[in-house]
């Protein structure tokens, strides 16, 4: 995997509640947050990275340290319901309002994008048509998307590792919609509002096929209720085919088997979106990436 060796200093917000961090633990070994951490390690050694949990009560950064000091702000997926209005989706949105004043870049994905929506004036909603599950299948970026270095590398054409059961209904004022498939009109947007900018996508460029596997089993029951299988034997032989992809990605009888190209089983072109908000941090700088023009 390539990589931007970096001094950057990263912060991590985990809005997962307390019970969906230590379920998603025992399902694939991680959180959220640890599976952001993992990754961010990997694409700048060297980088400082600290993590929040703005859902919880008990949230605080670390002693001495302000969202101003930190170069990016990365949201990760989470089960909570923006439009639903209980503590822990008032803190979180309140959080990501205050990264928002601070002027610090974020990146997101998944929940990550809605949080950030809702944040900047935006709505969520239930999926309309139906769950994304497992992957979002033939996301076409936009005219804008095309020219975007976020997803700089991506093809006119790709899929990327998904499992939502909500989405953006409406972007907020001053966003820009730069990707989107049949199922989710918004999968990549920028965001300005109040002096700051986020980048994020509603697909999970950060998982690898084990945690896509691991998401399958957690949200078998939803997965059956919306009429995508049969039963949890059905969604249990999926998440098999998925997870024998995951320990052998050359396989070709499987990625064809699951309809998969090299956008999801290379892992480098999978986190294309990661790494491309992070080379743009390195390059411009931080006032230089709040500034590229929309």
């Amino acid at each position: 995997m390539s990589s931007v060796p970096s001094t950057f200093r990263f912060l991590v917000a985990e809005s997962e509640t307390p019970d969906a961090r230590e379920e998603r633990r025992k399902s694939v070994g991680r959180s959220s947050g640890e599976t952001y951490l993992d990754i961010l390690l990997r694409l700048t050694p060297g980088a400082a990275c600290d993590r929040i949990q703005p859902a919880d009560a008990e949230a605080a950064l670390p002693p001495g340290a302000s969202l101003a000091g930190y170069d990016a702000v990365f949201l990760t997926g989470s089960p909570l319901h923006l439009y639903e209005e209980t503590p822990e989706t008032r803190r979180t949105i309140g959080f990501m309002r205050a990264v928002f004043a601070a002027g610090t870049p974020s990146f997101g994905s998944c929940a990550g994008l809605q949080v950030a929506t809702v944040a900047a004036g935006g709505s969520v909603r239930p999926n309309a048509r139906s769950p994304e599950a497992a992957f979002a299948r033939r996301i076409a970026p936009t005219e804008a998307g095309r020219a975007h270095p976020l997803l700089a590398g991506r093809p006119a054409a790709y899929d990327a590792p998904a499992i939502h059961t909500d989405e953006v209904e409406a972007l907020p004022p001053g966003s820009t919609l730069l990707a989107g498939n049949r199922v989710t009109a918004v999968q990549a947007a920028e965001i300005r509002f109040d002096g700051g900018l986020f980048w994020g996508v509603q697909y999970h460029p950060e998982i690898g096929l084990d945690e896509v596997a691991g998401a399958l089993r957690r949200q078998a029951d939803t997965l059956v209720e919306a009429g995508l299988a049969r039963d949890r034997e059905d969604v249990e032989a999926y998440a098999r085919q998925v997870d024998a992809l995951h320990r052998e990605p050359g396989r070709r009888d499987l990625a064809w088997r699951l309809g998969l190209d090299e956008q999801v089983t290379d892992e480098r072109l999978r986190l294309a979106e990661m790494r491309n908000f992070i080379e743009a941090l390195a390059r411009l700088g931080r006032e230089g990436l709040l500034a590229v023009d929309r």
